[in-house]
């Protein structure tokens, strides 16, 4: 008789062993000469050491689906335990980059959204323009997070120019993340769409998330990174060139904006107005421009966009 203890390192163990211990008791179903115990993430082992062997092969394959699509159920069991590798069989994923915290498939739905994503296999910066609505951040987080998940790069660099705070953001109170917070909201909203929380918390506490204003960028060199440059309409001449020499060895940046939303006083020291000219001609950038047929919002945001559109003509 052989005895193992296993560590599962899974933050949300209680969706990993379903309502009620449904998918540990599937589990176990077919270990019948097994003793399993478990309690929390420690998992006692009591039996033929090649069983065992047996159970910890098809255990890492349920923990693989898990981390892969963010949920576990009992026909994903069965089906993991009946493969002799140990993995789901899955059909073709047409394009799906990642699953959501709720197993649901995150990829591209428009036509530019598929563009930003085949230019991202192609070149390693990348400007994403467009209204509000049509995904351009969503699409650029989920890339990230997949380049993350397959270990493409160490970390996740997230910004945004706090314009509204005045960069300077000291007269605001609370902590650095305290301050940030209004300004960076709907990114934390993305991520903790693909992301389980505690797994996010998890990685900002540990830099592997990072999410900073504009301003915290200078002096840096970003390597192994995924660097994304959010609203980057309200990023001036001078901010915009700094950020994009920040540039280090193994990096992906996305600049994403929005031309009809500069905050700035002077319109005309918008970075990102002058970006496309300024940098044309070199071909390791791409730009992709979105329009209202990308918007994936509620219906009638199409129909605000057009009517301001048609009114500022």
């Amino acid at each position: 008789m052989t005895e193992k203890t296993i560590l599962i390192e899974i933050e949300d163990l209680n969706k990993f062993y379903g309502v009620r211990e449904v998918n540990l008791t599937e589990l176990t179903k077919h270990f019948p000469r097994l003793k399993i115990i478990a309690r929390g993430d420690i998992i006692k082992l009591v039996g033929d050491e090649n069983e065992i062997l047996t159970f910890e092969e098809k255990l890492n394959g349920l923990i693989s689906h898990f981390h892969k699509y963010n949920r576990l159920n009992v026909n994903d069991i069965k089906e993991i335990l009946n493969n002799g590798d140990g993995t789901v069989l899955q059909s073709e994923e047409n394009g799906v980059l990642l699953y959501s915290v709720n197993g649901k498939p995150i990829k591209a739905r428009t036509k530019n959204q598929k563009v930003l994503v085949d230019e991202f296999r192609k070149n390693d910066l990348l400007f994403a323009i467009g209204p509000a609505g049509t995904g351009k951040t969503y699409t650029a987080i989920a890339l990230a997070v997949q380049a993350l998940k397959e270990m493409q790069v160490k970390r996740i660099i997230l910004s945004r120019p706090a314009v509204e705070a005045g960069e300077n953001l000291g007269f605001l109170p609370g902590d650095v993340r305290e301050k940030l917070d209004p300004y960076l909201q709907p990114l934390y909203d993305a991520l903790l769409d693909m992301i389980p929380y505690k797994k996010l918390e998890k990685y900002m506490e540990e830099k592997v998330i990072q999410i900073a204003p504009l301003a915290f960028m200078r002096g840096r060199t970003l390597s192994d990174a995924f660097v994304i440059l959010d609203e980057a309409q309200n990023a001036s001449y001078t901010q915009l060139k700094m950020f994009l020499t920040r540039m280090g060895e193994n990096s992906k940046f996305i600049v994403t904006g929005d031309l009809t939303q500069i905050d700035l006083p002077k319109k005309s020291d918008s970075g990102l107005l002058s970006a496309s000219k300024v940098l044309e001609g070199i071909p390791e950038i791409s730009f992709v421009v979105f329009d209202k047929s990308d918007i994936i919002r509620h219906k009638v945001v199409s129909k605000i966009v057009d009517a301001y559109e048609k009114n500022e003509k």
